[in-house]
């Protein structure tokens, strides 16, 4: 991983403070999240305190602290899955995983983030596991596909 941080901070040689955000994605998009580690090199880099990246980084949703699970779950909410019961499909993914959106199960197997639209208002309901579609998703339902995740493990 400390390698990774180092080739992203190498494409911005002139470690200015206003290359926060674009690295700050790109230190994501290649480890999958912002580690401690990253966040102390950056400020390192930048010669900005840690506290401040954080500060930086929280403000925005974008940015995660926590390694994505095996199977990353986006549940839709927004207004066709919401009208048509996503609310209760969250819940009811929450119970069976044990974790609340933006977290990782202890397993690592999945993760669970809550997405404004994923664009597919005709088959709202909708989840998405790796960009794999479920359609018209009922809390009965996650189960099994949870499930079929699982087996394959």
């Amino acid at each position: 991983m400390e390698k990774n941080i180092e080739a992203v901070l190498n494409k911005y040689p002139e470690g200015s403070v206003d290359n926060l955000i674009p690295i700050l994605q790109d230190i994501q998009e290649v480890d999958g999240f912002l580690s401690e580690e990253s966040v102390v090199k950056v400020g390192e880099y930048l010669n900005m305190p840690a506290s401040k990246i954080y500060g930086v980084a929280t403000f925005y949703n974008q940015f995660r602290f926590t390694p994505l699970g095996k199977y990353h779950i986006q549940v839709c909410c927004g207004t066709a899955c919401h009208v048509l019961g996503s609310a209760t499909v969250l819940e009811e993914i929450e119970k069976n995983l044990g974790v609340k959106s933006g977290q990782t199960a202890k397993d690592g197997i999945f993760s669970l983030e809550v997405v404004a639209c994923i664009g597919a208002c005709g088959l709202a309901p909708v989840i998405s596991i790796n960009g794999n579609f479920h359609a018209k998703v009922t809390s009965e339902s996650i189960k099994e596909i949870l499930d079929n995740y699982r087996n394959k493990e």
